[in-house]
């Protein structure tokens, strides 16, 4: 079946105390951006690839694209207001009947296994939705006062979220709320069901200083 990867970067670098878009930030000697591309090559070479940036930071992409002699081929798609018309911009570039996962840029960790979970459970149930388990204790806050909550019952979602191509841009094309910050509560908004996998606890999110320390470390006991 065919296989698209949309890669969502949009990230500015205001948390990383810096002007530099955090796709862009130098990990192991290359922008982060790169590193999250070759994840899903690794995984698939022949998985059509689907960028999605700021009109603004096209240019500072292909130049770095020629700077670090990355020639892996991609298309580009113009990010939107949100995220929500970043997403569904890039899936206008998915042509074929297929599964489509959507990743954020700046996740350049995630493991073959979680791509492999996510593809074998959308393959079979339509979607599927990476998660760790809660491991610090939670409180919830409202009203000024807290009150603990059962950790078990509560998960960190990943990314790729991973769809059928066909749902998922049903979803994206019936919307009437633009305010939706990752694409599984847009299919849910739709009347589906969304299925969680196991994903992995490297796969975080580059947003602050310290995040890229800590992926450089677990990129080095890789190697």
């Amino acid at each position: 079946m065919k296989k698209f990867v949309l890669i969502v970067a949009g990230g500015s670098g205001n948390r990383m105390q810096g002007t530099i878009p955090k796709q862009f930030l130098e990990l192991a000697g290359r922008p982060v951006l790169m590193h999250t591309f070759e994840c899903f090559k690794d995984y698939d070479p022949d998985m059509e690839f689907i960028l999605v940036l700021p009109r603004r930071q096209m240019d500072v992409w292909k130049d770095l694209c020629g700077r670090h002699h990355f020639q892996m081929e991609h298309k580009l798609a113009f990010g939107g207001e949100t995220r929500f018309h970043s997403v569904k911009n890039g899936l206008e570039m998915v042509s074929e009947q297929g599964i489509v996962f959507i990743h954020d840029g700046v996740r350049p960790l995630v493991s073959k296994q979680t791509i492999q979970n996510c593809y074998n459970t959308a393959i079979s149930k339509g979607n599927a939705l990476p998660v760790i388990p809660v491991t610090e204790s939670l409180r919830f806050l409202e009203s000024e006062k807290s009150s603990s909550v059962e950790r078990s019952k509560f998960f960190l979602v990943q990314t790729p979220q991973t769809f059928q191509t066909t749902l998922i841009k049903k979803a994206y094309g019936t919307a009437t709320n633009d305010h939706f910050t990752d694409d599984a509560s847009v299919l849910e908004g739709y009347g589906q069901n969304i299925n969680l996998v196991e994903g992995n606890r490297e796969n975080l999110k580059i947003t602050w200083p310290e995040d890229l320390i800590i992926a450089e470390a677990f990129m080095n006991i890789k190697l």
